[in-house]
């Protein structure tokens, strides 16, 4: 009988875009250790491929049309809670990444990630370890303070960030113009920010859109 060491990793890729699929593919194929079993190029086809195939490791984009990555891991834990799901991003913000491990995502790994990491990655993973990339951790490590954005915070930001006066904003959102001024108030509390336009900045580099 093959040791846990010895197991072939079965993998599957979920991501929208065909020629990062097919890179990781290349990649997988050329360790003996790992077999490629499934892909998926979005959310929903994440969930039931997962549920048809049981792949030891899910490889899963942030950003996918139907079901975005973190929706499909929350569905894929629920159908087996000791499903092991990586996210696989260009995003690093601390938003993102603390939604990701909440759904049960088991790490995190840019994609810009060099070949040799990714594969230690996923060993690492497939062995029951928790893996952050460096810079994924850094920003992890600023988002246990007491500044994180509402819903209704973030819907005002996003209407601010498209050029919207106070007056506007609340006309979209069926608020007074006094309590969109109270909203910018806390938010630029919350992220310590200079002015509207810092608050913006800080809430992009953050992920606080593709959290929404």
């Amino acid at each position: 009988m093959l040791s846990r060491g010895d197991q072939t990793i079965r993998v599957m890729i979920a991501d929208d875009h065909p020629l990062l699929r097919s890179g990781i593919a290349a990649v997988l194929s050329a360790h003996p250790r790992f077999a490629l079993v499934a892909e998926a190029c979005d959310g929903l086809e994440a969930v039931e491929q997962y549920r048809q195939f049981r792949p030891d490791i899910t490889l899963m984009d942030l950003q996918m049309p139907g079901l975005n990555g973190i929706d499909a891991t929350a569905a894929i834990m629920e159908l087996n809670p000791q499903a092991r799901i990586v996210i696989l991003t260009t995003y690093s913000g601390d938003v993102q990444v603390a939604r990701g491990l909440k759904a049960g995502a088991s790490g995190y790994i840019l994609k810009n990630l060099a070949r040799t990491d990714l594969v230690d990655y996923i060993v690492s993973v497939h062995a029951g370890r928790r893996m952050l990339p460096p810079q994924v951790a850094c920003t992890l490590a600023g988002s246990f303070r007491d500044d994180a954005l509402s819903k209704r915070e973030i819907q005002v930001l996003r209407a601010v960030a498209d050029g919207n006066s106070n007056h506007r904003v609340g006309v979209s959102l069926g608020l007074s113009e006094d309590t969109i001024k109270a909203h910018m108030k806390t938010i630029l509390q919350k992220l310590d920010a200079r002015d509207r336009t810092h608050a913006v900045m800080i809430a992009l580099r953050r992920g606080y859109w593709e959290a929404s």
